[in-house]
């Protein structure tokens, strides 16, 4: 532990060192390099000017590691300390920021990172997976939040901005084509049609060709396809030459596609990785496999100006949704007690094929915000926030031997979440070069719920309901002190206090129990050095420290096939993250960015099964007084799907000709050693690896584009992650997609 915080602050101490260096401040050329404004703060500043870690990404960056048909888990591990996974496929993202995640895939899961589109936080994981298109940036706020934004967060912010109607006409067409007919169209159109009224119309387009065949069937191409649309439609009115604005929102997205492809067998034992048993075009199923979703919302932002120093803000959002997903869950055909020649891929010992149902989900958020600033040394802001969610799901299992699959388990649900916050944050310059800034929240959150079993698999007949409540209040925190050393580097410090309100977790098709995990707090320490070091070089580096009291955590699978939610004693915390941006000489730009985050549950003695497959558990067994094996002892285990290193670099070359210029774009993106499940094994773990892109051509000054790109250009076949209660069955990531893309901008 000393050895890395060594690494930490030696990180930190090394770029103030080039920060402060007479040769930075000797320099006076003109930088190459644009600056980068973001609003982590509810105000439009310098991203060197933010005492906060955070990251952006924007413009042509977004525009690559975003193409070839991604969702929106492009984003893991482009950015420090961000990682991005999903057994629902497209559907249903879960986001992890310094380790802190969820690995729960119940649908209606709670998460400790809060997704942000418009101002807006989405609560519910269906919600969060919206595509990415027309959008002015990305902002990656790591560390806990609340005290400006929505909801309350533990983990950190990914907060997404479209790109608004403007005064002037606006306009553009990307259209891209590669590998398995995977298609791509992305437009946006507006300007100002009236003097009171500004609109902007963009969507997207998404299609891929099944490619992967069902061995078992017969039958080629049936899965891993996909075909997604999504809308959105802005106005703003300006009726009154008096300060006021009204942006109205409305937008939609559809989504037909495969369910994640879960592949029997393709973990050797006694190894991790993908095995000698996995083929990407094939699998081997007996059972449904297939997603769809919808959901449409609609967002109002009042702006008005009360006077010079005072602006008020109010946003009204609605969001809904449904979905419904099935899949063939064991990854295979069959089962073992057919006999031999009657299962496969490898060992089926029982089959298993389930799906979950969104039937309706609706949120509502109303939020009023003040910000004063008078120009002098003072600023802040202010306001209330409430949120009100409720969602109707259904659970459901499926008889796989059976002629045409009938339904043999299903179990139905509702909740109602209601949450309801003020809060306030305080800016005072106490010299030219000095500022501290201090923030709280008062959050009062409850929840009801109501479950029942209608049918079972195993014959256990109907439950319930069982109906419930809970809920907490708390008060969360933030303290930040930022100190010029001069005109082009800051140093800060921050200490903050979040917190995640209870959750519930209730799936009693192959239980019987409902549980509920108590509030997990956190507290978080960072600090962190941001300069411009050359005047074609710019960088920053924080290093951070936190522990959560009474994490919690949901046991997925495993011996029992469980899915149970639960509290640690503690959870821990600490590493840096470093990028740097750079252009050394004309036409070559370079980015970098590098993370080291170090987690660890912590109890006396923390209690999970392990796997129903014939894995190789690496922590030790736990009995009773009886000799009785109750489970593994888990603490000391670093949290699932936190890599300590994640790592990211880009490099643009341009060659200048005649009206434009040549250019190659290179991305890659490294994510570290990962272990799926709250226990240690050989087998559910994947090793570091790397992942990149490349995209080559010509844009021209007129405002056109041609090349050619591909993603996963190595072809690197990984796993994202795995099924553990009946065999080795993992889930991969996506292939490499090569193909041709045309843009044309005005």
């Amino acid at each position: 532990m000393t050895s890395i915080k060594s690494l930490c602050s030696t990180s930190a101490i090394a770029l103030l060192a080039l920060a402060v260096s007479p040769m930075a401040t000797a320099q006076e050329e003109e930088s190459r390099l644009d600056t980068v404004t973001v609003s982590a703060q509810r105000l439009e500043e310098s991203l060197q000017d933010v005492p906060l870690s955070v990251s952006q990404v924007s413009g042509e960056r977004l525009d690559v590691i975003s193409s070839g048909g991604a969702d929106i888990r492009f984003l893991s591990a482009r950015v420090p300390s961000v990682i991005a996974e999903s057994s629902f496929g497209r559907a249903f993202p879960r986001f992890y920021i310094r380790g802190i995640g969820n690995t729960d895939f119940d649908l209606n899961a709670s998460q400790p990172v809060s997704l942000v589109y418009d101002d807006v936080p989405y609560e519910n994981p269906i919600l969060k997976g919206y595509p990415v298109f027309d959008i002015e940036d990305i902002e990656v706020l790591r560390g806990p939040q609340g005290t400006l934004f929505g909801r309350n967060t533990p983990g950190g912010i990914i907060k997404f901005d479209s790109v608004a109607p403007t005064d002037e006409f606006d306009a553009y067409l990307d259209v891209t084509y590669g590998s398995y007919n995977t298609a791509e169209i992305e437009g946006a159109v507006g300007g100002r049609v009236h003097e009171a009224l500004a609109v902007r119309l963009s969507g997207l387009y998404q299609y891929r060709d099944d490619y992967v065949d069902n061995a078992f069937t017969g039958y080629d191409d049936v899965y891993e396809g996909f075909q997604e649309y999504a809308v959105r439609g802005q106005a703003l009115f300006t009726p009154f030459d008096n300060d006021f604005e009204a942006l109205f929102n409305v937008h939609a997205r559809s989504n037909r596609s495969s369910a994640r492809l879960f592949r029997a067998n393709i973990i050797d034992p006694g190894t991790n990785g993908v095995g000698s048993n996995f083929d990407r075009d094939t699998v081997y199923f007996d059972g449904q496999n297939g997603l769809s979703q919808n959901a449409w919302g609609s967002t109002i932002t009042l702006t008005k100006s009360l006077s010079d120093a005072i602006d008020a803000t109010y946003i009204f959002s609605f969001e809904t949704a449904d979905v419904e997903s099935v899949g063939d869950i064991d990854g295979g055909f069959g089962a073992a007690f057919l006999g031999a020649g009657n299962f496969g891929p490898g060992f089926i010992p029982f089959p298993s094929e389930s799906g979950g149902r969104v039937n309706n989900i609706d949120q509502y958020t109303n939020e009023l915000r003040l910000a004063y600033d008078n120009g002098g040394r003072l600023t802040g802001q202010a306001g209330f926030f409430l949120f009100d969610e409720t969602v109707d799901i259904t659970s459901t299992s499926f008889d796989t031997l059976a002629p045409g699959n009938p339904l043999n388990g299903e179990a139905v649900r509702t909740g109602d979440t209601e949450s309801s916050a003020l809060f306030a944050s305080l800016t005072y310059d106490l010299t030219e070069r000095l500022s501290v800034q201090a923030g709280a929240r008062y959050t009062q959150e409850d929840k009801t719920f109501s479950v029942a079993r209608t049918l079972s698999p195993f014959g256990a007949g109907s439950l319930g309901p069982i109906e419930g409540s809970t809920g907490d209040d708390f008060i969360s925190w933030d303290l930040t002190a930022m100190y010029d050393l001069n005109e082009d580097t800051n140093v800060y410090g921050r200490v903050a206090r979040g917190f995640r309100g209870p959750s519930i977790q209730g799936r009693l098709v192959f239980g019987d129990l409902v549980s509920i995990a108590d509030t997990e707090s956190v507290i978080s320490y960072e600090a962190g050095v941001k300069s411009d070091i050359l005047p074609n070089v710019r960088g920053s580096a924080s290093v951070f420290y936190y522990t959560l009291e009474d994490q919690q955590l949901t046991i997925v699978g495993g011996l029992n096939n469980t899915v149970a939610l639960f509290n640690a004693d503690e959870g821990r915390g600490y590493g840096f993250e470093a990028e740097v941006e750079a252009a050394p000489i004309e036409n070559l730009l370079l980015t970098g960015g590098l993370s080291y985050n170090n987690t660890e549950i912590l109890d006396d003695v923390l209690i999970a099964p392990g796997c129903g497959a014939p894995c190789t558990v690496l922590d030790p067994e736990v009995y009773d007084s009886n000799n009785n094996f109750l489970g593994y002892n888990i603490s000391g285990n670093p949290f699932p799907n936190s890599p300590e290193w994640i790592a990211n670099f880009t490099a643009r070359y341009a060659i200048p000709f005649r009206e434009g210029e040549f250019f190659a774009y290179t991305d890659w993106a490294y994510k570290g050693d990962t272990n799926f499940f709250l226990y240690e094994s050989v087998e559910f773990s994947e090793d570091g690896y790397w992942e990149g892109g490349l995209r080559a051509g010509y844009a021209s000054d007129a405002g056109w584009e041609a090349s050619v790109f591909a993603r996963n250009i190595t072809d690197v076949e990984v796993l994202e992650g795995a099924i553990d209660f009946n065999n080795l069955t993992g889930f991969v990531n996506e292939p490499r997609i090569v193909g041709v893309s045309f843009s044309i901008h005005n």
